[in-house]
């Protein structure tokens, strides 16, 4: 084949490749191209003869292309770049610049390939690997909470009652645990609202997903919004990595803020906000995240004074109390305390060690004769101490058991101020004068620990008081 037909046939070649193939001169003109570069880039091959680099690469000035031109000459290279068509659309590209020398003149021949596809495709890739990184981190958080979980005791296994007034509430657990409606449970401390909130959820659709647990009395205040919303790297002081939180844990299943009364004011209107919008942000973050995520709360604090006192916000109080639930206290269901006894011995004895097999009479009328102010986990806390002093299978009470009979009085009233001092100090009586925490005084009374110390003040009730008849 002469010299001629062979450069015939190559040029031929280049202008039916199926990728775009255009020649530029030193200064950056186009003096060729072939019929796919034309045709994909929307001109003419007489339109395209009269276009720079400049006209098709956004990225290049004439700077870049000097530095390019005096880098790479005789050198090939690959780089990623984007290139604009006719009508004005840019898309990416990859270009393979070729620099030859011909007859003592440099050119550059650029194979120049469309990779929208291939970026598409690795936007999709780079979006699965985000989206399964943040699933791997939801599920290291949500196992971590619920090793977290297993390693806290409850306070009993099930629900124990053959009270036909309790029936009531079993009654609306069962309408509302198949729905997204949001529930309030409310009731004195040791009721068994958590209990009642397990029943929820586990009753639920949602029951193969987890129900995360908040406690709002046990955070400080500056956390409690970390906890429940989660914060990115370097949020604030300490945050040493990126956290998910409660809302986000509780995606798909039940969230349960226990003690919601605790809430900081300035921090419902973001609570209701997620709860209304299902709407989230972490702390430090921009982006807003939707979970799904259905809200069940628990007070024993009267959250309509609340709102009168200016602690509590209405709106939110409107849109927690959706289905309310109240869980009864446990001298309202005294004939479920027989029950509920021989259940705490069997659960707290195999724990101990300690097998409970006979049950006096005698002990359950005197159990039945209290009031338990603490209820069923006062019940559980006294059961557990007479298993640990009981020296033989048979449960005894000890000496250390004596509740005061209720005083009987036909027509000496005290005054209503009078009723209370003697009631608190009976109260404090019970936690060994303990005010704050789990088991003190202001839990058993449903006030804040500061607001019992200002009575006592007011009341003058000091340790040393005795009880006015």
């Amino acid at each position: 084949m002469k010299k001629k037909d062979l450069q015939t046939l190559s040029y031929t070649a280049l202008q039916d490749l199926p990728e775009a193939v255009m020649w530029f001169d030193e200064d950056a003109k186009i003096f060729d191209a072939n019929k796919i570069a034309c045709d994909n880039w929307g001109y003419t091959k007489a339109e395209f003869l009269q276009l720079t680099i400049f006209d098709l690469n956004p990225n290049m000035n004439p700077q870049i292309w000097t530095d390019h031109w005096a880098a790479k000459q005789k050198d090939t290279s690959t780089f990623e770049s984007s290139h604009r068509r006719k009508d004005g659309t840019v898309f990416p590209v990859d270009i393979t610049d070729i620099f030859v020398e011909l007859d003592g003149v440099s050119y550059s021949c650029a194979i120049v390939r469309d990779i929208t596809v291939r970026k598409r495709k690795e936007a999709a890739l780079r979006g699965a690997l985000l989206e399964i990184k943040e699933l791997k981190e939801k599920l290291e958080a949500e196992n971590n909470y619920l090793q977290e979980e297993i390693e806290v005791q409850n306070n009993f296994g099930e629900i124990i009652s053959s009270s036909p007034k309790f029936r009531t509430v079993l009654n609306k657990i069962e309408q509302v645990a198949d729905t997204s409606s949001t529930v309030l449970i409310t009731g004195e401390s040791g009721t068994g609202k958590e209990l009642i909130a397990r029943a929820l959820h586990q009753l639920s659709r949602r029951s193969n997903r987890p129900m995360i647990k908040v406690n709002c009395t046990t955070l400080p205040a500056n956390l409690i919004e970390s906890e429940l919303f989660g914060h990115e790297k370097g949020a604030f002081t300490g945050a040493l990595s990126k956290k998910l939180g409660k809302f986000e844990l509780a995606d798909g299943g039940t969230l349960f803020l226990d003690e919601i009364g605790e809430m900081p004011i300035d921090l419902q209107p973001k609570l209701l906000r997620a709860i209304q919008e299902g709407e989230i942000e972490r702390l430090g973050g921009q982006e807003v995240k939707t979970v799904d995520v259905r809200i069940i709360t628990a007070t024993n604090r009267d959250l309509p004074k609340e709102i009168e006192e200016g602690n509590f916000r209405e709106d939110l109080y409107y849109r927690l109390n959706v289905f309310p639930i109240h869980s009864m206290p446990l001298r309202e269901r005294k004939e479920d305390i027989p029950l509920l006894i021989r259940f705490f011995c069997e659960k707290i004895g195999t724990k101990l060690g300690r097998k409970i097999t006979d049950i006096p009479q005698r002990v359950i009328d005197k159990l039945l004769s209290y009031d338990f102010p603490g209820n069923v986990r006062e019940l559980e806390n006294l059961i557990e101490r007479a298993i640990i002093t009981s020296r033989t299978k048979k449960l005894s009470l000890g000496d250390w058991f004596n509740p005061k009979k209720k005083i009987k009085r036909a027509t000496n009233f005290v005054s209503l101020e009078n009723y209370q001092r003697n009631y608190i100090i009976e109260v404090l009586k019970y936690t060994n004068w303990r005010v704050s925490g789990e088991d003190g005084a202001a839990k058993l009374l449903g006030l804040r620990p500061t607001t019992l110390y200002s009575k006592l003040d007011r009341l003058g009730i000091k340790r040393s008081n005795d009880v006015v008849e």
